[in-house]
């Protein structure tokens, strides 16, 4: 490379300051000292990147077409900077954290994350084969956000992180959505359509059995599966808000809940004795005081 970046730097802010003495005082140069690294590098690029016709000089049509090359060059710079500091603080490369429940809620965390830690690579894991106790419990993940089941693995520690609302949805066409008012017994005799994580897990799902049943790794899939009309599933609200505004899905009344949501909890999970480095540290910390809610049938925060 025939030219630096100290040239370029000089070269950038004897624009910004409108002249080579008004960039000297920002360097602590002399004038004569910028106009000669200018110079030099117009030399080096051969391109007249000044007029100097008058007083102050003025930037030529060349000197306005590299001068955004050369604030770019300088940024890259700048974040290769960043980074390397980054890494010298020992930061891990990059992090794991595997989600089951709606990503709205966790969206501002991420964002902050990014902001304190841009170069930290995020990897977000959806439960394909079993939930998200088991990927952090073999530590393929982290961290975990998951809806609250039961019982955990004796070697995770959670905290609960708020409230979410489940709802037991069908097909406008299927035999259920024309029903005002829908039993257990209802649910039996029509195919359900459940995620394998969670099948026999939540809280209440034993009420949800049914004479046939369909199991799903995804909610997405679920989705699918119910617009199909292959039968009737639980989904979290926020998931499908969009298909009941649009009349896709029916919310299913049940007579035992009837002025009732039910409301599931959702959990961030660690396990005990991995320690954390620093970024997972920071994650896990702003995830805890991040509350997790939505407000129910009446208006009220499912979370206080």
């Amino acid at each position: 490379m025939r030219f630096s970046l100290d040239q370029l730097q000089m070269f950038v802010d004897s624009v910004k300051a409108g002249s080579f003495s008004g960039a000297g005082r920002k360097l602590g140069k002399t004038q004569s000292t910028i106009s000669a690294a200018i110079a030099n590098l117009e030399t080096d690029l051969g391109v007249e990147l000044f007029d100097r016709s008058s007083r102050n000089p003025v930037l030529t049509a060349s000197g306005q077409k590299l001068l955004i090359q050369a604030e770019a060059v300088l940024e890259r710079c700048l974040t290769l900077e960043a980074h390397a500091d980054c890494l010298s603080e020992t930061l891990e490369p990059s992090l794991t954290l595997a989600i089951e429940t709606p990503y709205g809620p966790i969206m501002p965390v991420l964002k902050d994350f990014e902001l304190v830690f841009p170069y930290v690579d995020l990897i977000i894991r959806h439960p394909v084969h079993g939930d998200v106790s088991e990927l952090v419990a073999q530590g393929e993940a982290v961290l975990g956000v998951a809806f609250s089941q039961p019982g955990y693995p004796q070697e995770l520690a959670f905290q609960q992180l708020g409230k979410l609302i489940m709802l037991h949805v069908c097909h406008p066409q299927h035999p259920l959505a024309q029903m005002e008012s829908v039993t257990f017994d209802d649910l039996h005799v029509h195919r359900r359509l459940a995620f394998t994580a969670h099948a026999s897990k939540l809280p209440s799902s034993e009420y949800l059995r049914s004479t046939q049943l369909w199991q799903a790794e995804s909610y997405l899939a679920l989705l699918e599966m119910v617009r199909a009309g292959f039968g009737w599933t639980t989904l979290p609200r926020q998931l499908i808000q969009r298909e009941l505004a649009r009349g896709e899905l029916v919310e299913l009344q049940l007579s035992a809940y009837p002025h009732t949501d039910w409301q599931i909890g959702v959990d961030l999970l660690w396990a005990r004795q991995r320690p954390l480095a620093k970024a997972e540290q920071w994650l896990k910390a702003r995830l805890q005081t991040n509350k997790v809610f939505e407000l129910d049938r009446n208006g009220q925060t499912t979370t206080l």
